[in-house]
């Protein structure tokens, strides 16, 4: 029992890390005290507030009774997914730990992160407000336009300027890196010859690259059977870039979490059994939709 405990307390600190490392959407999860759960464990409620706006002050009355309506709108957790992992105990508890240290590491860096993420942004792309998800190819001469024509529509549904994400695929980070209206200072640092070209932040957004294997405008979640090895397979087109507003989406995240069972504790065989489960969604809020712009390849 105290070896499963230690193990726990090992590596389930270090799998969190991992998982805020390794998935690009980590900036965008809610904040929990914006959720409110109700008594069904597939249902949650997340704020909506509408107020008036400003009347005719009249000196002898004074103000005029404005309003403020905030209602709780009913989301419903459409993933929940889940794996477990089995170890012999004739294995040494050394052994153990490597074996479990490195499956883990490399369950949350190669299945789950990828997962995760693609799920959020086909799910972004599917909610954000129809007017501000484009077709268009892209090069080095018109992408730069592209990314002002979306903070332009941004910009004119007031959604505010800090707190945006520009969220790119590795081609159009290239394509921004080689664009001619882009005035380039190279930094040779000095000692190791190195040149830096990184893009961290533009127009004041931050910018995060984005695989195109999880950057997609639909995919197919698969589960675990005679045919797949679980995962999920993209459905749609490619996405080009993609800007958020951090309180536009809300990454839901119910159920995260790794157990551990030793050989005693476990039931059905003599082994080390390690399961992960997570339970959750995204939801773009009604009052919302325009915080986000989706730029895709057209359809071929």
């Amino acid at each position: 029992m105290a070896n499963t405990i230690a193990l726990v307390n090992k590596y389930v600190p270090l799998l969190d890390e991992k998982y805020s490392q390794e998935i690009k959407t980590a900036d965008l999860e809610a904040d929990p005290a914006m959720i409110q759960e109700t008594m069904s464990a597939k249902n949650f409620l997340l704020p909506e507030t509408e107020v008036s706006g400003l009347g005719n002050y009249d000196r002898n009355t004074g103000f005029q009774d404005g309003s403020v309506d905030v209602t709780w709108t009913p989301y419903t957790f459409d993933m929940d997914r889940g794996t477990q992992f089995n170890i012999d105990e004739a294995d040494q508890m050394e052994t153990v730990e490597v074996a479990f240290s490195s499956a883990s590491g490399e369950f949350i860096r190669t299945e789950v992160a990828p997962e995760v993420d693609a799920y959020r942004f086909s799910a972004i792309t599917d909610q954000a407000d129809a007017t501000q998800v484009v077709p268009e190819t892209l090069d080095s001469t018109t992408v730069i336009d592209a990314i002002d024509t979306a903070i332009e529509a941004l910009d004119e549904a007031e959604v505010p300027e800090e707190d945006r994400i520009l969220y790119v695929n590795p081609s159009i980070y290239r394509l921004l890196k080689q664009a001619d209206l882009i005035e380039r200072s190279y930094d040779v640092q000095a000692g190791n010859g190195n040149v830096e070209r990184t893009i961290a932040m533009f127009e004041g957004m931050k910018l995060v690259k984005v695989a195109k294997s999880r950057f997609n405008t639909d995919v197919t979640i698969l589960d675990i059977d005679g045919t797949n090895d679980g995962g999920y397979e993209t459905a749609g087109q490619n996405i080009n870039f993609m800007i958020v507003h951090k309180k536009a989406v809300l990454p839901v995240v119910k159920l995260d979490g790794l157990r551990v069972f030793s050989p005693e504790e476990n039931q059905d065989a003599r082994q080390w059994k390690f399961d992960y489960r997570i339970y959750h969604t995204l939801v773009v809020p009604t009052n919302k939709t325009k915080g986000v712009y989706v730029s895709h390849e057209p359809v071929a």
